[in-house]
């Protein structure tokens, strides 16, 4: 399935800007516009899951834990 996506509130200056850039890869400014998406996105990766808890840790640095186990015990006491 193929999506679409529009771009709402765009500077005329950027649109002229796609449009002869497209004109100068011999494309429409929706095929220019795919283009440049596709190879921005293409060359970006994404984080891996260890990536994202260590920034996560870094970010709770010094902040009070509780222990999932008290929780849960916390949980089936209240119950």
């Amino acid at each position: 399935m193929v999506g679409s996506l529009h771009v709402r509130n765009l500077d005329e200056d950027l649109i002229a800007k796609l449009k002869r850039r497209a004109a100068r890869h011999g494309r429409s400014a929706e095929a220019e516009h795919r283009a440049i998406l596709k190879l921005a996105l293409e060359t970006e990766s994404e984080p891996s899951f260890d990536d994202l808890a260590a920034a996560l840790r870094q970010l709770t640095v010094g902040r009070k834990q509780t222990p999932a186990e008290v929780l849960q015990r916390q949980g089936r006491d209240e119950r």
